[in-house]
């Protein structure tokens, strides 16, 4: 029998953070007791008014198929909400909704980047950037992030990187894994790059509320000059502990919009009806959550960068936003592999390896401080006790 199975989709990576997770899951169904810093994921609950909105969407019988690009209602909050956060006026049918920011990283790369394209993205990076467009028949194109640098993408050296070839250049921030935030001449170094280039520019904000020790967050969104040539990628499950939800969405200019739309048509139609009102209940709501999140957060990373700085060969720089460590173990004696793997044996703590987001986090393990802060005053102590032993 001939293999059935598309090229293409042999090019397609999985996120290893899941297949850390389902290793750890194993370890517990055989009673050990798992740290989990492994995956990217809120603790906290939904907060009841979202989901008391999806209850009564459900309870009033709005469960059938909505317009592709989302409810109306639901298209304008989120671009009153950008307005509110970037100061850019965007109109609801310069948004669509999307079931996931991963499903919007998916359609914005398809409906920008052509066989042969090279798109410029960060290396370490989330790994969806480079999954996709290879899937694509693209080329990315890595620019490294130093840590001497605080793990900023510099706009310098991502001009170094295009070629006539170049289509759009990526961006993440505040950063996964690195929990790293751009300057405002961060953005508006890229943002000069895209018009002197004519790139587009692809910003993943996912993560854009989850900011530290009084800075904001910097969004090449709010450079109007590049407003038609971005397209803004957002989220909900991480500002509002939705992950399970599935839902997230896109900002751009119409005419991609509308290429979207088709998209998603043909795709899945659209976003779950009585997600779509939950995720009004969410943007439109009581924010105080999030700042509670942020402060409790606040606190966790403190705890978790203080120790990880006290165990031999570990050295972390304390990160300014996400809710993610990003520690260089490179002078530990094992590879970021090898030692998340050992940890993951000995210590029973789960945690992610570096090299999971490309080259470029080779030598770093990512640390995941969306856990209570028993859990990691107690993971620290293992891995301590563990790595003391090599």
């Amino acid at each position: 029998m001939k293999n059935n199975i598309a090229e293409r989709m042999l090019k397609l990576k999985a996120e290893s953070a899941f297949f850390v997770l389902q290793k750890a899951k194993a370890l517990e169904s055989q009673g050990f007791d798992i740290i989990h810093f492994e995956i990217g994921e809120p603790d906290f609950d939904t907060p009841e008014h979202i989901k008391e909105a999806a209850i009564k969407a459900l309870r009033e019988g709005f469960t059938h198929y909505t317009p592709s690009p989302g409810i109306p209602e639901l298209r304008e909050a989120i671009a009153d909400s950008i307005e509110e956060e970037f100061g850019v006026e965007y109109t609801p049918d310069e948004v669509m909704v999307t079931p996931s920011g991963k499903t919007a990283i998916f359609y914005a790369l398809v409906s920008v980047v052509g066989e042969g394209d090279e798109v410029i993205m960060p290396t370490p990076s989330f790994p969806a950037y480079e999954s996709v467009v290879r899937f694509l028949n693209a080329r990315p194109v890595f620019v490294e992030l130093e840590e001497e640098e605080d793990f900023r993408l510099k706009p310098e050296l991502v001009e170094s990187k295009v070629t006539p070839k170049t289509r759009a250049i990526v961006i993440n921030s505040p950063h996964n894994p690195c929990g790293s935030i751009l300057t405002r001449s961060d953005v508006e170094g890229l943002a000069d790059l895209a018009l002197k280039h004519d790139l587009m520019l692809i910003t993943d904000d996912v993560y854009h509320k989850l900011i530290y020790d009084g800075f904001r967050h910097e969004s090449v969104v709010s450079i109007p000059d590049v407003k038609d040539r971005t397209i803004l990628i957002n989220s909900l499950s991480k500002t509002y502990a939705m992950t399970g939800w599935r839902v997230g969405y896109i900002a751009a200019n119409r005419e991609l919009i509308n290429h979207m739309t088709i998209l998603q048509n043909n795709v899945v139609s659209c976003v779950p009806s009585f997600i779509q009102k939950a995720s009004i209940a969410a943007l439109r709501g009581p924010q105080d959550f999030v700042k509670k999140m942020v402060e409790e957060y606040t606190r966790r990373r403190d705890m978790i960068v203080d120790g990880l700085n006290k165990i031999k060969g570990f050295v972390c720089k304390k990160p300014l936003g996400a809710f993610y460590a990003f520690v260089n173990v490179k002078n530990v004696g094992l590879t970021d592999i090898e030692l998340a793997e050992y940890l993951l044996k000995e210590a029973k703590v789960a945690t992610l390896h570096g090299s999971a987001f490309g080259y470029g986090g080779e030598g770093y393990l990512r640390f995941s401080y969306a856990t209570s802060m028993e859990k990691i005053k107690e993971g620290l102590n293992r891995i301590k006790e563990a790595v003391e032993k090599l």
